[in-house]
């Protein structure tokens, strides 16, 4: 009888278990999603964005070569833009992800919108690489680079 329950069990679950695994989102779209809800929202400077984006242990090296850590992420997050620099806005564009189980790499380019006074417009353009893990449930990065590129390049 326990072996007839134990067969039926495994059936079940043979016909049950794809159909959870694809109601699940994929790794792709989960940190593809996160990325873009970053991008959109880090123009704002809001800290609790940062906050979720990036792991404690998060190892970000910026355009001009400094390595940084999120907590010096969030320090400068405290510090007000002078009316002077503009408001900034970002986008992300070309992005490939690649996925290694709870370990994900992401590659875009990204677009730096910043509006200054007086009505000039300046525009910068970044190739990031990033690589999130999954922890506890939850992808954050902990790993950024970030290069300044001269000029937008086209995908080959």
């Amino acid at each position: 009888m326990k072996f007839l329950r134990l067969v039926m069990s495994v059936s079940a679950l043979t016909f049950i278990w794809p159909a959870v695994i694809s109601a699940r989102p994929n790794s792709t779209e989960e940190v593809t999603a996160l990325l873009r809800e970053f991008i959109g929202a880090a123009g704002s400077g809001d800290p609790a964005i940062f906050d979720k984006f990036f792991a404690s242990d998060v190892i970000y090296t910026r355009a001009t070569g400094a390595v940084i850590t999120k907590a010096d992420i969030m320090e400068s997050l405290k510090k007000p833009s002078p009316p002077s620099e503009g408001k900034s806005s970002y986008s992300a564009e070309d992005i490939t992800v690649h996925e290694y189980g709870d370990t994900v790499i992401v590659a875009f380019r990204l677009v730096g919108r910043t509006e200054k006074p007086g009505g000039k417009v300046d525009i910068a353009h970044y190739r990031n690489t990033g690589t999130f893990l999954r922890r506890n449930g939850r992808w954050q990065a902990v790993a950024w680079q970030a290069t300044r590129i001269s000029e937008p390049a086209k995908s080959q």
